[in-house]
């Protein structure tokens, strides 16, 4: 049986590598679909030795390029960092969470099922921190209790995302024109050179990212009606 495909191509998405044949890396994702990877998506430049980057049974984060005939055409070198913490700091919560159903339910495997089918399981996890009440959906009483209280009681650590950018104005008082632009925000530090940085801690990794998304937007903004220059680096 196929299973059906619910990506779509930019998608970052986790794979487990199951084989390397000359310059093609096969691989599957964690529900089951095939996918390949071509040498030149491995990495940019000349590869020495492929297993450098991929080895069988290593999970990568790949972006879909193209689907055909149910097979996933992926890459492994246009995956940015940020993007790559992302998808493997979600991967590690999942396991994590179904670690903790295995301690407190006998049919964990089942539950995790059902729960999947309706939801992601660690967004609904998640949102059972603020509604224990839901986990009664797939759990007797005794369970979410239970699991109520291990999930929150485990705070998560705060994880950082850094942004740099330059920003430049010509206009005498450019320097003051600058700090007001700036000043509005915590977390950013001259570097030197015209350059800055901004800085955003989280335990979700992926709302600190929205955040510096939105902040250095607002200043791209602003500097372009102060006639001020924004460049955005890697982004």
């Amino acid at each position: 049986m196929v299973n059906e495909i619910n990506y779509q191509e930019g998608d970052i998405i986790l794979c487990r590598v199951i084989d390397i044949v000359k310059t093609n890396v096969f691989v599957e994702t964690l529900d089951g679909l095939k996918g390949s990877i071509v040498m030149s998506e491995i990495a940019p430049g000349r590869i020495r030795n492929i297993r450098d980057y991929v080895v069988p049974n290593k999970i990568i984060a790949c972006k879909v390029m193209s689907i055909r005939d149910n097979h996933l055409f992926l890459s492994l070198r246009r995956v940015k960092l940020s993007e790559q913490k992302e998808v493997l700091e979600y991967y590690k919560k999942e396991k994590s969470y179904e670690g903790i159903i295995k301690t407190i339910s006998k049919n964990s495997e089942g539950i995790i099922k059902k729960i999947n089918k309706k939801y992601s399981l660690r967004e609904f996890l998640d949102d059972s921190k603020e509604n224990p009440k839901i986990l009664l959906e797939f759990f007797t009483e005794e369970e979410a209790e239970k699991l109520g209280k291990i999930i929150s009681s485990k705070k998560g650590k705060d994880k950082e995302i850094k942004k740099e950018f330059s920003m430049t104005c010509v206009s005498p008082n450019g320097l003051e024109i600058i700090k007001n632009i700036l000043g509005k925000y915590e977390g950013i530090k001259y570097l030197g050179n015209s350059n800055y940085v901004i800085t955003k801690k989280s335990p979700d990794l992926k709302k600190a990212d929205q955040e510096i998304r939105e902040i250095t937007k607002i200043i791209e903004e602003s500097a372009e009606k102060s006639k001020c220059t924004f460049v955005l680096k890697n982004k």
